[in-house]
Formats: structure tokens, C-alpha cells, sequence
């Protein structure tokens, strides 16, 4: 007879983890390089901005929205997904431009990303 007693432990340290894990999972622990204060009930980055762009979309709504993923994809990758919300950013700059009567639209965009 085989006994496995012995498991319960580890299944117990590794349901614990299992459940511990998503807490971490959003944010990477690089944002401590920057310094941070709260504004408005959020965790901003005092003076460090991160960008985005579009180029070339047929609308205008299509190159902001591209450029905000754009923002936000690599906020994601650098800090992870608690800091890489564009409706949470702080002093926001959008600056958009059509290229030409009729052209392809491009956006560059830039924020402090906020927790």
C-alpha cells in the first residue's frame, strides 16, 4: 500500500502560492526605481513619462486608440498592468496630425503612468 501523506504539505505551500501569485502577477517591482507620490487617490510617477504612437491610420479615433495601446503596452512591460492604464495617467499630452486633405492620421502620446 502506497501512502501519501507526505503531499498534503506540499499541496497546501502550493495552493498558497497558486492564490499568492495574481497579487504579483500586475506589477513587476520596477516602478521603486522611479519616485512616486499620490495624487487623487492614485500612486503616480513624479517626473518619468512614457510614450506611444500611431502612424498612418484612417482616423483619428483609430490613431489615438492605437497610440494609447501603444502607451500601454509598453507601461505593461515595463511595470506591469496595475501601472499601465491610460484613464489613470497623469499630465497626459496628446498631440495628433492628418497627413494632408484626406492623408492617414498619426498620434504621439505621452503620461506619467498612475496606480
Amino acid at each position: 500500500m502506497i501512502r501519501f501523506g507526505w503531499m498534503r504539505p506540499a499541496l497546501a505551500v502550493a495552493a498558497l502560492f497558486a492564490c499568492a501569485a495574481p497579487a504579483f502577477a500586475d506589477d513587476t517591482g520596477v516602478a521603486a526605481i522611479h519616485e512616486q507620490r499620490r495624487e487623487g487617490g492614485r500612486t503616480c510617477f513624479v517626473d518619468h513619462y512614457h510614450y506611444g504612437s500611431s502612424a498612418g491610420l484612417p482616423s483619428k479615433k483609430a490613431a489615438l486608440a492605437t497610440g494609447i495601446k501603444s502607451w500601454a503596452d509598453f507601461t505593461d512591460f515595463e511595470y506591469g498592468s496595475d501601472w499601465a492604464h491610460w484613464g489613470r495617467a497623469s499630465s497626459k499630452s496628446v498631440k495628433c496630425s492628418q497627413a494632408g486633405i484626406g492623408g492617414s492620421w498619426s498620434c504621439d502620446i505621452s503620461a506619467r503612468p498612475c496606480r
